[in-house]
């Protein structure tokens, strides 16, 4: 059964007000409840509307098919899993230390991948064959990895990393394995440790690749290098 929009007709208008703004926002927000319960192919319009407690036809004002809605809620919650690049990672004010940042980023991250464990579930699987979620993701994660490279080269201009590592490649190997490790861990349950453990180890994993001093001990006023490096 389609679950496109049955009458061809404009594109939705969409919220113009406040209230219709928090009634997309309703209906994200049922959309991932239904999406966590059903899985993608099971989910249904009516349920989605039903639970944001919307009539079936209220829910094609704000999004023309199933497919838009979910493309909305994985953004959604890709943006809370890459929080910590920003609020972290590439803090200009922040005084911590390089690895005391990349221990808190991953921290977070991990922290919100498992809260958000059931629905990353449903994501990866839509991913892999709907293209354009998997475009979408791209694009997000093309822009993360190159913010990634921007700052291990503030690093190694600081002369805190290896200066033989490529930028593009490392971010881009380091963002696979901290991408793939918690799906792998609370999603596919292929292990299972301690929390702390695991952030513990994919920390020093992380810090060691790129030929960072280990532990949270750095040489006075590193901490700042790197946003001092942004801010260049």
């Amino acid at each position: 059964m389609s679950t496109t929009r049955p009458i061809a007709s404009e594109k939705p208008s969409g919220p113009r007000s406040r209230k219709g703004a928090e009634t997309r926002a309703r209906l994200v927000s049922a959309a991932k409840e239904v999406f966590e319960r059903d899985g993608f192919l099971d989910a249904r319009i009516s349920d989605i509307a039903e639970r944001a407690g919307l009539s079936h036809g209220s829910f094609y004002h704000y999004f023309e098919s199933k497919e838009e809605v979910f493309r909305e809620v994985a953004a959604e919650v890709d943006e809370r899993l890459s929080a910590p690049l920003e609020k972290v990672i590439l803090d200009p004010s922040s005084t911590a230390s390089p690895y005391e940042r990349i221990h808190e980023a991953i921290k977070l991250n991990l922290e919100s991948y498992r809260d958000e464990a059931r629905i990353m579930g449903v994501i990866e699987q839509v991913a892999r064959f709907d293209q354009q979620a998997n475009a979408s993701r791209f694009e997000r994660h093309r822009k993360y990895l190159a913010e990634i490279a921007d700052s291990i080269r503030n690093l190694q201009r600081h002369g805190l990393i290896d200066d033989r590592l490529n930028p593009t490649i490392a971010a881009a190997g380091l963002g696979s394995m901290t991408y793939r490790f918690p799906e792998m861990w609370f999603v596919q349950g292929l292990f299972d440790c301690d929390f702390d453990e695991g952030v513990d180890q994919l920390t020093l994993l992380f810090a060691r690749a790129l030929g960072l001093r280990e532990g949270p001990a750095a040489p006075s006023g590193t901490g700042q290098l790197e946003a001092q490096g942004q801010q260049a």
